[in-house]
């Protein structure tokens, strides 16, 4: 594992574009997730599942109460835990996280993960608003907390995250129990790893006011304004560096205000001199995702997610829930069981290769695009062509030019995988 600097970036980006921003009647939702250089991120589909009374869920650290009913899932997520960065469910929903450090102290003890709060919201909600309350019970309930890095050296923080559905987007701020949400009817609204809500609160915990006001931050005279509230005094680099990004982030959407699609917020999401497309020291984007939710709820959302690195040199890959839907094997990580560095104690003592064989294929890839040899070049215009066809499909798919029977849809990320395989030899 890459050495750490604890003032070098630590980033991820998420962005949505509610109608009328959007250039066709969907929300558009696009993350990406930047992580440790080397962590391999997975592709892994979970179908819907049925579940005792009394059933206990093993998340990465800690055991939860199980539901009697999960809805299917798609992850992107870092291979070695139980949660995910970033993901969709079969009723629409889709949830980013970002890291976020506040007022509040960040305990080393183990808890729940952001990114474990992020896949459980999926499992059990049917809109954005329903996943905001799963997690936010959740959270409550137990805590957020643990090390969010594979390494023996702790690596610890807060989370806010960016839900969507067909119909609306919620930001979701937290601080360690307590958090702040803010509701997004119309526009484009993004978030980095820094507090944004001001005094535009939806909902907040009930006790998010009294305890700033027991521990002197705000005074209860002037309007509360959460990011103002609880954001350190002094940001450290770190934060420093996610408000310029957060800025560049939103200027990019205003640009493009009334034609957002899917294609930009992928160009969003390769813009490197911002910062949002992400190599620095020991950080990178590992992954990335775009999902496109329809407001009418006889059409497909189509996810698009790259299961590799970089995704300026990546290929985004069309993933639609439907009767075919499966695990794509190539995207998905080796297990080691009971011997997993993550479950033996202490944890992290010891390395493994998490490398699925795409992530094997497109490093070797992206090395030759990297050099600038012709060879190189040609792969990065196989990834465009093949990328293409992929956006080329949804587009019909949604403009009812095309009807494929529901194995054929569910079977498309696949497909797209087993092509990209071939690509890379």
């Amino acid at each position: 594992m890459a050495s750490w600097n604890p003032d070098a970036p630590r980033s991820c980006d998420c962005f949505v574009s509610v109608p009328p921003a959007s250039a066709i009647p969907a929300v558009i939702f696009a993350k990406n997730s930047d992580r440790p250089r080397d962590e391999v991120q997975e592709v892994v589909f979970v179908p819907a599942s049925t579940h005792p009374p009394g059933s206990r869920l093993q998340c990465t650290y800690i055991e939860v109460d199980q539901v009697s009913e999960t809805h299917a899932v798609i992850l992107s997520r870092p291979s070695w835990l139980w949660g995910a960065e970033m993901g969709a469910n079969e009723h629409g929903v889709c949830i980013g996280n970002e890291a976020v450090w506040t007022k509040e102290p960040v305990g080393k003890g183990e808890a729940l993960l952001g990114m474990d709060l992020l896949r459980l919201a999926l499992e059990r909600s049917r809109s954005a608003l329903e996943a905001l309350h799963v997690i936010t019970g959740l959270l409550e309930r137990h805590g957020q907390g643990g090390s969010c890095r594979e390494d023996p050296a702790p690596f610890c923080y807060h989370n806010t995250f960016l839900l969507a559905d067909r119909t609306e987007a919620w930001v979701l701020e937290t601080a360690g129990r307590l958090w702040a949400a803010q509701r997004i009817r119309e526009g484009a609204r993004n978030i980095s790893n820094q507090l944004s809500i001001g005094t535009d609160i939806s909902a907040e915990h009930s006790e998010l006011r009294t305890h700033a006001l027991a521990q002197g931050w705000w005074g209860g005279q002037s309007a509360f304004d959460f990011a103002q509230v609880f954001s350190l005094t002094q940001q450290p680099v770190r934060m420093e560096a996610a408000k310029a990004r957060f800025q560049a982030g939103r200027e990019l959407l205003q640009q493009q205000r009334g034609g957002i699609t899917a294609e930009v917020m992928m160009g969003i999401l390769r813009n490197k001199e911002s910062g949002i497309c992400m190599d620095s020291g020991g950080f990178r984007t590992t992954a990335s995702m775009v999902s496109i939710l329809p407001r009418d709820p006889t059409q497909p959302c189509v996810h698009f997610l790259t299961a590799t690195p970089d995704p300026s040199r990546s290929v985004f890959k069309p993933f639609i829930f439907g009767a075919g839907a499966a695990p794509a094997p190539q995207v998905v990580s080796p297990t080691f069981g009971a011997q997993d560095p993550v479950r033996t104690q202490p944890r992290f003592q010891t390395q493994v290769d998490r490398r699925h064989s795409l992530y094997r294929g497109h490093q070797v890839a992206l090395g030759l695009m990297e050099s600038g040899q012709d060879r190189g070049q040609q792969l990065r215009q196989k990834q465009r062509d093949l990328e293409q066809e992929g956006l080329e499909a949804a587009r019909r798919l949604l403009a009812g030019e095309w009807a494929p029977p529901p194995q054929e849809l569910g079977a498309l990320f696949q497909a797209f995988v087993e092509r990209e395989s071939q690509v890379y030899g």
